[in-house]
């Protein structure tokens, strides 16, 4: 695309660009690429730090496999208080995910309020920073050789609310800069961060679990506040930071039309002119009606060109954002909330118990080594990179993000009973059944959380009118009541896997099948 012209009262630009003046001035494909790159590098960066309490459970319980360990390592026995016999270690377990997730998803309803309302790029870094030291901070709790279950508790409920601030950011920019016919792949592509972030934590955190589970912390609570200073130094939040007077979808069609009118004007123009020897009454006429349809024109390309919210300014003219409970009200809005939650609840279980779940179930007749099945659980996250760009695609070419999500629903259906049934055959066998299990499991999450909150927080609101400041409310509402689903399912997992894990794939089938039926019951979505 090529450069729109900037605004030269426009000095906003974060301060890498003028450290470095050459990145300036650039035209808006570059302004979005680096969007595009920075918020990927943003999230992945998140989901790498939430990773490390899944790869250390094995560890901090009474391990299957003691001699997988390193012999120097003090927790080769487990690490008081999630060691305890019986049930009570997968227990607190559970309750330590609850913790994080619980505060994340309240956390994920106050930032996105608040996002709609100050500078992204300054809210983002804040989360990035903060929630880097409290994963740090977790961590540490190795070496201050701390036993308490207070202290993981607190450090999660503080991670979890800080965490909870980049999803509505990162989300809220990216539908800044882009249009929404081709919104479905571009974001499902770019929501690959969260399983490549998820590839990432679990690399970093088993590549370092044999020198002392607390470096499975530190290293990703250390690689987050580094992107955290990119982000502060180069992330352009919206095209009027950059200058532009706007960026709308079909921009370049835009244009053209707008082109098209004024040689429109000048040939009606001409045709006045030639005309002024008729009656006066008739040109008088001729002018009016002409002039009527231009300013109707005019006002309609100016609303798509300069994508105007004024019907949402106050008295001096600021565009105000959308209310909590107005949000609500948007259609679609709460049935794919719901379905988040079963979805996030089903994907959440996977992305916090899959390793324990692996050291702990045999392959081909072998129990994997606690790093061997923190790596191994990477196959269901490159799954969920295909699903989300292959869900993106579909729903695109469809144009019914609805149907797309309800089809990989279904289809991960059949998948997960395969899994549980035929997955420890072998080990070819384990991981082609894992990623289809990815793949169709994070395919409606990943479409959900991008491309149908990035629709509805810029569809029009209740009142008639859109609002495109309603959108890091209504990804908030969506991805916090998912949340909350995804707060309960590894719960709820710690609690039934001491029952066997039958039962909590029973459970993840009837999440998935409830998540359908939310998006079957409403049929205003179909339309």
């Amino acid at each position: 695309m090529g450069t729109l012209n900037p605004n030269p009262q426009s000095n906003q630009l974060p301060p890498g660009y003028n450290l470095l003046p050459l990145l300036q001035s650039k035209t808006i494909g570059f302004y979005r690429i680096t969007v595009l790159i920075l918020t990927f590098c943003s999230y992945a960066s998140f989901h790498a730090s939430r990773k490390p309490p899944s790869i250390v459970k094995s560890v901090l319980t009474n391990p299957l496999n003691s001699t997988s360990n390193s012999g120097s390592d003090s927790s080769s026995n487990g690490w008081a208080p999630f060691n305890e016999g019986g049930e009570r270690g997968t227990h607190r377990l559970g309750e330590l995910d609850l913790a994080f997730l619980s505060a994340y998803s309240t956390g994920m309803y106050f930032a996105g309020h608040i996002g709609d309302r100050i500078d992204l790029r300054y809210f983002l870094t804040f989360g990035m920073i903060f929630s880097g030291f409290s994963t740090i901070f977790f961590g540490l709790g190795y070496w201050w050789n701390i036993h308490s279950l207070g202290f993981f508790l607190i450090v999660q409920i503080v991670s979890g609310l800080f965490q909870s601030i980049g999803w509505p950011c990162v989300v809220s920019v990216v539908g800044n800069w882009f249009g929404k016919s081709k919104r479905g792949l571009i974001m499902g592509i770019w929501n690959s961060q969260m399983p490549i972030g998820n590839i990432l934590g679990s690399v970093l955190a088993s590549s370092v679990l044999e020198f002392g589970w607390g470096w499975s912390f530190v290293v990703p609570g250390v690689f987050i506040i580094l992107v955290a200073g990119l982000v502060f130094m180069f992330l352009v939040v919206s095209p009027e930071v950059a200058g532009f007077e706007c960026v709308a979808d079909g921009m370049e069609i835009e244009l053209n039309k707008y082109e098209q009118i004024q040689n429109d004007r000048t040939s009606t123009s001409s045709s006045i002119v030639l005309q002024e020897e008729s009656s006066e009454k008739g040109k008088e006429v001729q002018c009016n009606e002409t002039n009527v349809e231009l300013h109707k024109v005019d006002e309609e390309n100016e609303a798509g060109l300069l994508h105007t919210e004024s019907q949402y300014s106050d008295s001096d003219g600021v565009v105000g954002a959308v209310g909590f409970l107005e949000a609500w009200r948007l259609p679609g809005v709460a049935p794919y909330s719901f379905c988040l939650f079963f979805s996030k609840l089903v994907a959440y279980t996977f992305l916090y118990w899959l390793p324990f779940y692996i050291s702990h179930t045999s392959v081909a007749g072998v129990h994997l080594s606690h790093k061997m099945a923190g790596i191994l659980s990477t196959i269901f996250d490159l799954g969920g990179v295909v699903g989300g760009i292959s869900a993106g695609y579909i729903s695109d070419k469809i144009e019914a993000r609805a149907v797309t999500s309800v089809m990989f629903l279904l289809f991960s259906i059949p998948a997960l009973i395969l899994y549980r049934i035929y997955g420890s055959i072998s080990m070819s066998t384990n991981i082609c059944l894992m990623f289809l299990s990815g793949l169709f499991v994070n395919g409606p999450y990943s479409l959900i959380t991008t491309a149908v909150s990035a629709d509805l927080g810029t569809q029009s609101s209740s009142n008639g009118k859109g609002n495109s400041r309603a959108l890091a409310t209504v990804t908030a509402i969506i991805d916090g009541t998912g949340s909350v689903g995804a707060a309960l399912g590894p719960l709820l997992t710690g609690y039934i896997s001491t029952r066997g894990w039958n039962s909590v794939f029973v459970m993840l089938i009837l999440s998935i099948l409830s998540a359908g039926l939310q998006l079957l019951s409403d049929g205003n979505i179909w339309n």
